[in-house]
């Protein structure tokens, strides 16, 4: 078994204008005092990280590691979920995201989409460049303006929505092998990819390509009242990032999982800080020990009530109290007897002589 590495935290949440957190050394140092071990980096924003340089020059990555380093932390993984998101958006959403590309962009959605592809494809060699093992993403959505169907469900709709999905990513997640990288995918509500069904159809028609993977967020799943420990048992050859990120479920006589189109602090199902929610931790840190997770437990805050540097701070804790660091030795290895052929059947009973 494996002990899981962490805890690290994601930035996006965080960045501002406000200093520590306008660039990424002073953000860095801010999260080693924290006491995380790695940062998980947007790609968004070339003053934080900057991504073409990245996938372009092998030295600009070794700088920023040794930067890095000498804070007291690593990269775990870097994050495309704006432009993955951009890989594939329905016609109902052209507005909604517009600010996730270039300006230049913006009101051409081929162009867009393509330039979102390309995206993708330095985020692998900038993955690879860095030492990376895993990559974040969104896989975007084609299907989800449907996903609660009236007119009543349409299969062939589906079929197009799903094959058309895995035409744009196949490309992707070839650029992913060949850099050696996995691409794992946030299952996510608005994402076409937002739980285990929706997942093995896709990795169906991508022909279960090896770089397929998940990044595994038990709050979105908790939301979704499913059996979020159970999916691991399901997924976790597929399972290769880990968002730590709590959320709740407080039943209500006013409205439901989808939330009336309130805002969060009033919603039945929310977002909290770590510790402050309904999601079993234990639980899930046992099951990933238990299927020799490999990858890093990454602190997603996210809390519609709690101030962040504070959820950020409890968060390295939580998560530092939470990781098992897994025994080499069985408790029972005490009173191992030798394990000889006679010796066990005799034990058993049976004559050490071969019936005939």
């Amino acid at each position: 078994m494996k002990t899981l590495q962490g805890p690290s935290i994601f930035l996006s949440q965080f960045i501002s204008e406000r200093p520590p957190f306008n660039a990424l050394e002073s953000m860095a140092a801010w999260a080693a005092g924290l006491g995380y071990k790695a940062v998980q980096l947007p790609t968004h924003l070339p003053h934080i990280f900057d991504l073409n340089k990245a996938a372009e020059s092998v030295d600009y990555c070794a700088q920023v590691r040794e930067t890095l380093r000498n804070l007291g932390v690593q990269i775990s993984e870097l994050s495309t979920h704006l432009q993955g998101q951009l890989v594939a958006v329905h016609p109902a959403y052209e507005r909604a995201f517009t600010g996730f590309a270039p300006s230049s962009l913006r009101l051409d959605s081929h162009a867009r989409q393509q330039w979102a592809v390309s995206v993708l494809k330095k985020a692998a060699k900038a993955s690879q460049n860095l030492g990376l093992k895993a990559h974040a993403t969104f896989s975007g959505s084609l299907a989800w303006p449907f996903f609660y169907p009236w007119p009543p469900h349409n299969e062939v709709m589906f079929e197009e929505a799903f094959a058309e999905l895995a035409a744009r990513w196949r490309p992707i997640l070839d650029s992913f092998d060949e850099a050696g990288v996995d691409l794992c995918f946030e299952l996510h509500p608005g994402e076409d990819l937002h739980d285990g069904v929706t997942f093995g159809r896709f990795l169906e028609l991508v022909n279960h390509h090896p770089r397929c993977n998940i990044l595994y967020d038990p709050s979105h799943m908790l939301l979704q009242h499913m059996d979020y420990l159970g999916f691991i048992d399901s997924w976790h050859s597929r399972i290769r990032a880990f968002h730590v990120k709590d959320a709740e479920f407080n039943p209500s006589a006013q409205s439901g999982v989808y939330g009336g189109y309130q805002n969060w602090p009033q919603r039945p199902g929310r977002f909290r800080s770590l510790g402050d929610g309904h999601v079993n931790f234990k639980g899930i840190f046992s099951k990933l020990a238990q299927h020799d997770y490999p990858g890093w437990a990454t602190l997603e805050w996210e809390c519609c009530l709690k101030e962040g540097e504070t959820g950020a701070r409890e968060g390295a804790k939580f998560i530092s109290e939470h990781i098992i660091r897994v025994s080499k030795h069985n408790f029972d290895d005490f009173a191992v007897q030798k394990h000889e052929r006679e010796a066990a059947r005799a034990l058993l009973g049976l004559d050490n002589k071969s019936d005939k």
